[in-house]
């Protein structure tokens, strides 16, 4: 893996230095940002119950590697400081502290989580600090008027779960449902959405709909209650290590409705092969990103380029995971507004270049799915298409659905 010329500083959970650097010094009056650098700070689940989600994490810096090599950004290098939460909300608000308090990063980048990120919204807001491209779908991300400093990037979760209420709507009408959810506002968006989407049916729809906590060492005994509910429709809405658990689950006892499954677990390598592929057979999820392992990109400009960027910066990485691919768009999107920002990086024009996005589109993205945000539209990714999983690899089907 090649290295560029930047000092990366990263933190375990436990605060024991990994790496240890001297920051360069930055101008009082321009938070994060000198003559040569651009410091960004991210938190992610290094460790701990979402650590499969630290591939994004890892993308992140490796495509950071591939700008400061490229010459960085307008000049600058791009100093990233991503610090290890273990997916526990009062370390995620500890981290953010550190990044802005003695760290002075200009932004908090693409931090994972919604109960990680709802512990730090309110004090990146207070700080006047950007909470950009927050790595979670729920709806609260998306309030310009009350957090002016907090933008989504994927689409919501409330969005796609609707996605999902008018497929069932369409092919099985008359079906029963379970819902395995996370408690929290993660879970509840979906759940509300999936509500919401099913509309004066959702009552006599939904026959069973069970919470777990990031704490549980399984779901085992939610997935054995779901089943004896009488559902034909399972929507699973889990983080990695708890939907695998109920795919695995569900396959062991003979279960075998219409599985839904949420798109922040579509995982390939992460999920679906620690499950057992033969158990994801006929998985249903809906994508906004191009699947490295779909053979119809095989000839695609974007997904060679791709793996050009995984061979040269990230050859350990997983190529079998949307999360990788996750990384890479991400980071793709947070270049295009720091480029488009020049000269002037005030926190404030970065939220506002941000906020001024006109039909962007970064390499990844499905064809058709581009990025629109205002200054009252904090959402820049709204549309997904459906898909199958056939035991090797996800395959679309269907249009473009666009909120």
């Amino acid at each position: 893996m090649r290295c560029a010329p930047w000092r990366r500083i990263w933190f375990a959970a436990s605060a024991t230095a990994m790496v240890v650097l001297a920051p360069h010094a930055v101008a009082d009056d321009l938070p994060g940002v000198s003559d040569t650098i651009i410091r960004i700070g991210n938190i992610s689940p290094y460790s701990g119950p979402a650590s499969a989600y630290s591939q994004i994490g890892k993308t992140i810096e490796a495509y950071v590697d591939k700008i400061n090599a490229e010459g960085g950004v307008n000049g600058r290098t791009i100093e990233l400081l991503s610090y290890d939460d273990g997916y526990s909300p009062p370390k995620t608000l500890e981290q953010a502290r550190k990044l802005v308090e003695r760290d002075d990063a200009l932004l908090i980048f693409a931090s994972l989580g919604t109960p990680t990120n709802s512990a730090i919204h309110d004090y990146l807001n207070g700080k006047g600090v950007p909470q950009l491209f927050v790595a979670t779908g729920a709806s609260k991300w998306g309030d310009p008027k009350n957090h002016p400093w907090t933008m989504a990037w994927q689409p919501v979760y409330r969005t796609e779960a609707g996605i999902y209420a008018r497929h069932v709507l369409e092919n099985r009408p008359d079906g029963k449902i379970a819902v395995l959810y996370q408690n929290d506002d993660y879970g509840r968006d979906y759940l509300e959405g999936l509500r919401a989407g099913l509309g004066d049916r959702a009552d006599s729809m939904i026959v069973a709909a069970l919470p777990y906590e990031t704490t549980d060492p399984t779901i085992d005994s939610q997935i054995i209650n779901l089943k004896a509910s009488g559902a034909d429709i399972f929507v699973n809405v889990a983080t990695p290590k708890f939907a695998a658990q109920a795919i695995r689950k569900a396959a062991e006892i003979g279960w075998r409705p219409m599985h839904i499954l949420n798109s922040v677990s579509q995982s390939v390598g992460a999920v679906l092969v620690p499950a057992g592929l033969d158990a994801a057979k006929g998985i249903i999820s809906a994508a906004y990103l191009k699947d490295s392992s779909d053979p119809q990109w095989a000839e695609d400009e974007e997904m060679a380029a791709w793996h050009g960027f995984m061979d040269d910066y990230y050859p350990q990485g997983d190529r079998n995971s949307n999360l990788t691919v996750y990384g890479y768009a991400v980071t793709k999107t947070l270049q295009h507004v720091l480029e488009a920002a020049g000269d002037d990086l005030s926190r404030e024009n970065v939220m506002k270049v941000a906020a001024s996005m006109e039909n962007v589109r970064v390499p990844m993205l499905l064809p058709g799915i581009t990025m629109t945000t205002s200054a009252t539209d904090f959402f820049p990714l709204q549309d997904m298409q459906l898909m199958r999983f056939d035991g090797e690899r996800w395959q679309l089907f269907g249009d473009i659905i666009s909120e």
